[in-house]
């Protein structure tokens, strides 16, 4: 999500309550377009990043310090020479506009109080960090922008600031029912469109929610708005900047799948039951968490991405090679058939005359006469030897192929469980376990060995439930770890979920005298449809069984297990509402 006006406003509210009144204590640039402020205010020290990034623009509290050049840039040493320990009189938002202005009291040379401002615009590509005096005169910004760079507005010291009206947008605090209407419904475009290039400060998911609150579509042309609709759009809106002004948000990040989608200062309205939504006491908070979440699963997505690739390859290379074996098998199943008629030759074969390609005999284990092709430059019995051998050979093929496709399906089915493994992947430490697996079974090279007293990774845990009726509840995130969880962790009497005949995690309810409710029977089975190859179906068949009876082959692959008398339960694969316990 754009980090819109809306997210500003709550911003702001939480650095009036941090900052107004407080000082500031120092002042460091550890990025060339990056503030980082230590202050002391109402609620004790609290550490401010400011950053104009053009990728990420960002501001929010956070506890990590960030190691900073050993020569200040000059624009960090005019801020601690002007404002290094300057009161914060006030945190403002232009309007609905991206941009923060904090108002700052300090003592020049001679000890008379000065007035400052340190101007943070939140656009994109056009953010800005910008220092002006009490009058409004730039005195330097983090970017310069030259009038080769911008036909709009010149940033650079000695300029005048004003806030830039690239488009003309209307304030949401201030529009009337009557401009509403006549600028936003007369727009030939979707009413999501008409709102977020109508208003300031609206992001098209804001926009989006605004028509859903209003029990409209964001994709309807706004043509066909009617007037009564019309009217309760905009009192929808009038109730969302009360909010605002009122400061009455909530900070959430909206998940599908573990994965971060969406994060807001609203509960949203607009997204279904297959997401999840997850509140913070502040934005700074949100946004951490946020974008360190989406930082992570950037970063796994990006070094899983040659496990992937190789998984694939090989998964491609089996099932072609299982249909190959397939289409030869087929082709043996007309072995018989030669043996049939190597003994008819034999039986028959005696008045052939020398030349002939076929005969016609009786087939005495079906009472049917058949025709009998022949190789008309071989005798009888050289022709029933030919037949027999042809059967012989088909059946030799029929008995190493029944091993090959057995053994190719069995690769198949590892590498499925492997892809499903890195379906689960949330950590660097599990897909170090899956990497070990593909090395042990000589997918990829061992690349090295760690040096005696290196530092070793932390090993990667299963994941941790607790069920409604307070069971704890594990499930493997891969071969490794589901082999440890049936055969070393679990007990006798502890029930084991899978689902049925697909890749999947194994499940693990932890039950001492093998009595659970059904509730706990049914999350289990959720978890278990959930961690599966099949999740994205409506319902998944579950089989269930006490651990005492599943077993594992000789020489099995991990993760692979058999299991003879089991129960079966559909379920669907939704893990909402079942707590998560952090180890």
């Amino acid at each position: 999500m754009a980090f819109d006006g809306f997210a500003i406003a709550a911003m702001v509210c939480e650095l009036k309550k941090a900052l107004e009144g407080g000082r500031i204590n120092k002042i460091s640039q550890p990025e060339a377009d990056e503030l980082l402020i230590l202050a002391k205010g109402p609620e004790g020290s609290k550490r401010l990043l400011l950053s104009a990034s053009a990728s990420l623009p960002l501001v929010y509290f956070t506890e990590k310090n960030k190691p900073s050049p050993l020569t200040a840039p000059n624009f960090c040493m005019l801020l601690r020479k002007h404002i290094g320990s300057a009161r914060i009189v006030r945190v403002s938002q232009p309007g609905l506009e991206r941009i923060i202005v904090f108002d700052l009291e300090h003592l020049n040379e001679m000890g008379d109080p000065c007035h400052k401002k340190l101007i943070l615009e939140l656009m994109g590509k056009h953010s800005n960090l910008i220092f002006c005096d009490e009058n409004g005169m730039i005195l330097d910004s983090i970017k310069h922008v030259s009038s080769h760079m911008s036909s709009v507005r010149e940033v650079l010291p000695g300029r005048d600031y004003f806030i830039p009206k690239t488009q003309d947008k209307f304030d949401p605090y201030t529009i009337t029912e009557q401009e509403f209407t006549d600028q936003v419904l007369t727009k030939p475009c979707n009413l999501s469109k008409a709102l977020y290039t109508t208003l300031t400060g609206f992001s098209p998911v804001m926009a989006e929610e605004l028509c859903i609150r209003a029990s409209l579509y964001g994709s309807d042309a706004t043509a066909s708005v009617s007037r009564t609709a019309a009217a309760h759009l905009y009192h929808t809106l009038r109730r969302l900047m009360e909010q605002v002004s009122e400061g009455s948000f909530t900070p959430n990040i909206v998940y599908r799948d573990r994965e971060p989608v969406e994060f807001g200062v609203f509960a949203f309205t607009q997204y279904g039951p297959e997401h999840t939504s997850r509140t913070f006491p502040t934005v700074s908070e949100m946004l951490e968490t946020y974008y360190a979440s989406r930082s992570t699963i950037t970063r796994i997505r990006q070094k899983s991405a040659d496990l992937r690739k190789i998984v694939q390859t090989c998964l491609e290379r089996n099932r072609k090679k299982l249909l190959l074996q397939q289409k030869q098998m087929k082709d043996t199943e007309k072995k018989d058939r030669y043996k049939v008629y190597g003994e008819l030759i034999n039986t028959y074969g005696y008045g052939l005359e020398e030349g002939a390609r076929s005969f016609k005999a009786l087939n005495y284990y079906t009472g049917e006469e058949i025709e009998i092709p022949l190789d008309g430059t071989l005798s009888a019995q050289e022709n029933a030897k030919k037949c027999f051998d042809r059967y012989t050979k088909l059946k030799r093929t029929e008995e190493a192929l029944t091993v090959q496709i057995a053994e190719t399906e069995s690769e198949i089915e590892h590498l499925e469980s492997i892809a499903n493994s890195l379906d689960i992947a949330g950590k660097e430490n599990d897909l170090a376990q899956i990497k070990a697996e593909l090395s042990d079974y000589g997918y990829i090279k061992k690349h090295y060995v760690p040096k005696k007293g290196a530092k070793m990774q932390a090993k990667s845990k299963p994941f941790h439930y607790r069920s409604s009726d307070g069971f704890d509840i594990y499930v493997g995130k891969n071969n490794y770890q589901n082999d440890d969880l049936t055969f070393k962790f679990s007990t006798g009497n502890d029930w084991w979920f899978h689902a049925k005949k697909i890749a999947g995690s194994h499940v693990l309810v932890k039950c001492p005298d093998g009595e659970l409710p059904d509730r706990t029977f049914e999350e289990a089975g959720r978890l278990a449809a959930y961690y599966s190859k099949a999740k994205d179906a409506p319902k998944v068949e579950v089989d269930y069984i006490q651990k005492k009876h599943v077993k594992k082959p000789g020489g099995a692959k991990p993760g692979f297990v058999v299991y003879y008398t089991n129960y079966s339960l559909m379920a669907e694969p939704d893990i909402s509402g079942i707590e998560e316990i952090s180890d």
